[in-house]
């Protein structure tokens, strides 16, 4: 076993990196894809359930990528982006983009909004960012952005919880 949140001579019981997976699959997330744009015509997304609201005033969320993600260069660089949360049914797009694919957004319905970003069509809500804060957290980058602009649709949204993608509300 190795000790993960475990420091030299720290008498905590170890635990191991699947141990942490799993605890940490019990909290359902949301599901969402953050885009920006990587230069002329060209944009980055990635599905990421480590999103979250951090502030009202001023409006903030986070998420967060991984350091060892190609996509990372491009959002690092990025002075807007936006945040496409998804509905019930765009598992298989949270699928793509969580996957290495030659053009993610090839045949994927968007339009441009203020940041320059993709506004995935079928969203439920969707989340234009100005970069706020970056900080390095562990083997990650947490990103913080205030948000600009906001519109919401209609339906249930995309929930990861255990492994597996579900289903939470009905949009009312």
């Amino acid at each position: 076993m190795s000790s993960l949140g475990r420091a030299a001579g720290d008498d905590r019981p170890a635990f191991d990196e699947r141990q942490f997976r799993d605890a940490l699959a019990q909290f359902a997330t949301g599901v969402t894809i953050v885009c920006t744009r990587a230069g002329p015509g060209r944009y980055v997304g990635f599905t990421a359930n480590s999103f979250n609201s951090v502030s009202l005033a001023p409006p903030l969320v986070l998420w967060s990528l991984a350091r060892r993600s190609a996509s990372l260069a491009a959002f690092e660089a990025a002075d807007r982006y936006a945040v496409n949360v998804l509905s019930a049914g765009q598992a298989e797009l949270a699928r793509r983009f969580s996957r290495p694919h030659a053009d993610r957004f090839a045949g994927v319905g968007h339009r441009l909004g203020w940041s320059d970003a993709p506004l995935i069509d079928g969203c439920v809500a969707w989340l234009e960012c100005r970069h706020h804060a970056r900080h390095a957290a562990g083997d990650h980058i947490v990103f913080i952005g205030e948000v600009v602009t906001v519109e919401r649709a209609k339906g249930g949204a995309l929930v990861f919880h255990q492994g597996r993608f579900g289903q939470v509300g009905d949009g009312a």
